[in-house]
């Protein structure tokens, strides 16, 4: 077994020109209201890796470029295609409209374990704040809700990672 470096993992790749307009999975992912620009830009990172159709950042959710974001998010911002969203309430209808089932990654009095939902393609996945998570106003306007079972004493896991987990059960 030998390590592959980075440039033989890019190597391996190819063109990444192709790659950038190669087709995309059918997941959208909503930033709502993240503090962490550290979080943002592995977020980013997560999102190239799973290769989703589009990240929404919204409300306080910063957005590049931004020194902070792209520590973390390791040259991938110009991978990802990303919009800032001043309304998100417009942008859940106008995604609705287009037939996209819209899922809240928050823990609900309804929610259901993500392993065990039926995604219906295209989805767009919906993560909240660190603190305070996804408001109710928002929580109204999603089809469902999805949570990642917490077996200690965390009542939730760091956005970041949660996004990772979703995302590839999404992609499967």
């Amino acid at each position: 077994m030998k390590k592959l470096t980075t440039e033989e993992l890019i190597n391996q790749k190819g063109d990444l020109n192709k790659l950038r307009s190669a087709p995309r999975n059918e997941v959208y992912l909503i930033l709502d209201n993240i503090r962490s620009m550290y979080n943002v830009g592995a977020i980013f990172r997560t999102a190239d890796a799973a290769k989703i159709k589009k990240l929404y950042l919204c409300g306080i959710t910063a957005t590049p470029p931004r020194a902070e974001i792209e520590k973390t998010a390791l040259k991938t911002i110009e991978y990802v295609p990303w919009e800032h969203v001043p309304n998100l309430k417009f942008k859940i209808q106008n995604l609705k409209k287009r037939g996209i089932q819209i899922v809240a990654l928050e823990q609900t009095d309804q929610s259901i374990d993500y392993r065990k939902f039926k995604y219906k393609k295209p989805v767009a996945i919906i993560v909240g704040n660190e603190v305070d998570g996804i408001g109710q106003d928002i929580l109204d306007l999603c089809d469902s809700a999805i949570e990642i079972p917490m077996h200690g004493i965390a009542n939730s896991l760091n956005v970041a990672t949660a996004v990772g987990i979703v995302l590839f059960e999404t992609i499967q």
